[in-house]
């Protein structure tokens, strides 16, 4: 019994030595320690990224934004600006939707584009839309002072990717002939788009 206790003991101490560093490590130098406040970098959406790069999460919600309703409160020189910079990185065109949400033809307009698959993906594709608004709360008259009087709403400019003006559209134009049913015309209002897309989609 004692022999297997000893033996034991020896078994022990020999797995302990095996286990234990044949050489003390030499300890690193201590680095100071950085006490000073750290902050998350934080996107500003209403900053666009001019780098040319992917469009980060920010800067996609700006350009949903530039389209997404008529808003008294936007600065139509920033919406600008913004869309700018996607046309560029992008090759596209802008167009300047000019109207309001008190305007009939104007919901009637974003439900046909809405509608027709095939006009939203070559929108898409080639343009850059952002809604400029008109109404009794902003009528953004200094805004729309660098372009031709409009005749009515919705009024559509197609712009370059650095924002001068390549035509001014007279929606009327577009829309339905008298006795078909109240909206725009899709021959015509595809023949405008695919007229004044940029030159890669001709």
């Amino acid at each position: 019994m004692r022999m297997k206790a000893a033996a034991m003991s020896m078994i022990v101490a020999g797995l302990l030595a095996a286990c234990s560093p044949s050489s003390t490590p030499t300890a690193a130098p201590a680095q100071p320690l950085d006490t000073s406040e750290q902050k998350a970098p934080v996107a500003d959406p209403g900053e666009p990224v001019a780098s040319g790069n992917t469009p980060a999460a920010a800067d996609i919600a700006a350009i949903a934004a530039l389209n997404a309703q008529f808003d008294p409160a936007r600065d139509p020189v920033a919406d600008l600006a913004t869309a700018k910079v996607e046309a560029q990185r992008g090759g596209k065109r802008i167009i300047l939707d000019v109207g309001g949400e008190w305007c009939p033809w104007c919901h009637l307009m974003d439900g046909f584009i809405e509608g027709d698959a095939q006009i939203r993906s070559f929108r898409d594709a080639n343009y850059v839309w952002m809604k400029v608004n008109y109404s009794e709360d902003n009528e953004n008259a200094a805004f729309l002072s660098q372009f031709p009087a409009v005749k009515g709403y919705p009024h559509l400019f197609v712009l370059d990717a650095d924002g001068k003006l390549l035509h001014s559209q007279f929606t009327g134009e577009l829309e339905a002939d008298k006795g078909q049913k109240k909206g725009y015309d899709r021959g015509r209002f595809f023949a405008f788009m695919k007229q004044w897309a940029p030159p890669k989609a001709s």
